[in-house]
């Protein structure tokens, strides 16, 4: 594990081991577990905190993060918002009724099912804390092995004081016919995640994952840091549905990674919609010959939220395909920053990779930072990219008003005409529905 010295003065996280020890008595760590908590934050202390001087963070400044405000759940002596989830959060998106579904709020399993015959067949959809106990063996296989541990400071922070998750796994050859539905419900000041979905060889599943809270009035400040890890096995069919929609009092830090095996085919939707600042990792490594990703993602910002996703599209061996598409609408003082790159391993010739991002400014105090990348290593290959930043144009709003709609109702008609490229991706009504909703709210 590297471990890389301080160079910063910049405030961080203050604890003693015997606390760390008290966080794994309270959640009931496996042994094992306990033992990964305390390596990880050990490694967490003697890591740089990462500033605008590191390339990755260089348009987003987290310095003003109150880190006195973060606290771990099982050591905080603060009562918890009793906010309750949104019944419409809980309604299926995909079809008519869920296959299983999971509710976590404040990190305790508020509800949880699985269709009998997928239990029968060896279906695992649990919350993370239960899985190191219950299926320790399994999970270990796959735990850290995206997201590697030590793999920037707050993945060894999520390491360390996870307090909740979801451990999904799909065994080879088995098709789950209804999807899953997880939601995580933020009810407080600071949150843990770790995500490990697996669609072994053959599986075929579509997995629809929420992580939202309510908003908080005031001047009111809280932390999310959380991980993703999503295997697509050889021949598997993966259809992973996020959606982020966490209060604009939130500090979001997340890093997801999702491999693909052989001939495997992963259709990746993502929508980041809340937080007051989100720094997101998304990676995708291409695996198997074969192997098919669309990557799809939808942001829409307001007044001062700063949105960052950095993505990276993997092309480790032959015969691989990437199609990344991200959208996003600004508002207000808000900011987005998309810097994104396409990667072409030694070798890994009939590479098709294309990304294009696109921004819509909706306010002259708006931004948004757009940087595409290549980098190529191989010489039989197929990749383009694309950027835009664009705002509305005038001539489009006087044809609409001019026969007859309103202002507000004619921006929002060309908002949604921008968006309609990245809803088309998107083969599931009840998503696009929640989304469409979300721009007439912001609207």
């Amino acid at each position: 594990m590297k471990i890389v010295k301080r160079k910063t003065t910049q405030k961080d996280l203050s604890l003693q081991e015997s606390e760390m020890r008290a966080i794994s008595a309270k959640l009931n760590d496996a042994d094992w577990y306990a033992a990964q908590r305390l390596q990880a934050w050990q490694s967490y202390q003697a890591t740089a905190m990462p500033t605008t001087q590191d390339e990755a963070w260089r348009r987003t400044d987290i310095s003003k993060l109150d880190w006195q405000k973060v606290q771990h759940p099982a050591l905080s002596n603060a009562s918890p918002r009793k906010s309750t989830v949104p019944q419409e959060l809980l309604h299926p998106l995909v079809g008519d009724e869920h296959g299983g579904q999971l509710v976590i709020r404040g990190g305790q399993v508020e509800q949880a099912s699985l269709a009998a015959n997928l239990a029968e067949q060896g279906v695992i959809f649990t919350d993370f804390l239960t899985a190191t106990r219950e299926h320790a063996d399994l999970l270990q296989k796959y735990l850290g092995k995206a997201v590697k541990t030590d793999e920037g400071k707050f993945t060894l922070l999520t390491a360390a004081w996870v307090d909740q998750g979801v451990f999904v796994y799909v065994p080879k050859h088995t098709k789950v016919e209804l999807p899953l539905h997880t939601v995580i419900w933020a009810d407080g000041s600071a949150h843990f995640s770790r995500v490990v979905v697996v669609a072994d060889d053959g599986a075929e599943l579509t997995y629809v994952h929420e992580l939202g809270s309510a908003d908080a009035n005031g001047t009111d400040q809280a932390f999310h840091s959380g991980t993703v890890e999503v295997f697509c096995g050889a021949n598997a069919n993966l259809q992973f549905i996020e959606l982020q929609s966490l209060g604009q009092h939130f500090w979001h830090f997340s890093h997801e990674r999702c491999q693909v095996g052989r001939d495997g085919k992963l259709d990746w939707i993502f929508s980041g919609l809340g937080s007051h600042v989100t720094k997101n990792f998304s990676d995708l490594d291409l695996v198997g010959s074969g192997a098919w990703c669309r990557m799809s993602g939808f942001y829409f910002a307001e007044k001062d939220q700063h949105l960052d996703h950095d993505t990276q599209q993997n092309h480790l061996v032959p015969h691989t395909t990437s199609d990344l598409l991200f959208k996003g609408a600004l508002l207000d003082e808000s900011r987005s920053v998309w810097q994104g790159m396409i990667y072409v391993a030694p070798g890994a010739q009939k590479t098709d990779g294309f990304q294009a991002n696109r921004n819509l400014i909706l306010s002259k105090h708006a931004r948004a930072d757009s940087i595409p990348g290549l980098e190529i290593l191989a010489d039989d290959v197929r990749c383009t990219h694309a950027a835009a930043v664009g705002q509305l144009e005038p001539h489009h709003m006087f044809y609409l008003m001019s026969r007859g709609l309103p202002y507000e109702e004619a921006k929002r008609m060309i908002v949604e005409g921008f968006y309609d490229p990245i809803l088309q991706r998107i083969p599931f009504e009840g998503v696009r529905e929640r989304l469409l909703s979300f721009i007439s709210e912001k609207i």
